[in-house]
């Protein structure tokens, strides 16, 4: 596991979606990590080292990933996601189609 690697550092076509069910033991590893990528404790070096210490196992994510670690990325989503939804869907057409001929 990689945090956030640059293109020449992938060594895997998976990544984390960032959805997690984990045992308590993952806060003593934490406890005791040193800072990694961008000088933060992260979650990803914590992993590493409990699928040393614990089973762990993943499901085969099918599906839109994004990056929402980042605004555009959360915008997309955002916008995607409000697209699809019921409440809010027909809605948000509207407003585009308005914005975009009256910016």
């Amino acid at each position: 596991m990689n945090e956030k690697p640059k293109p020449h550092e992938v060594f895997s076509p998976y990544a984390i979606l960032g959805r997690y069910v984990l045992t308590s033991g993952i806060f003593d590893i934490l406890e005791h990590q040193q800072p990694g990528y961008g000088g933060e404790i992260q979650l990803t070096d914590g992993l590493r080292t409990l699928c040393h210490q614990e089973k762990m196992v993943a499901v085969d994510f099918e599906g839109r990933r994004y990056d929402t670690g980042n605004l555009k990325g959360f915008l997309e989503a955002t916008i995607d996601f409000a697209l699809e939804h019921p409440e809010t869907g027909d809605w948000l057409r509207g407003f585009l189609r308005e914005k975009s001929q009256n910016p």
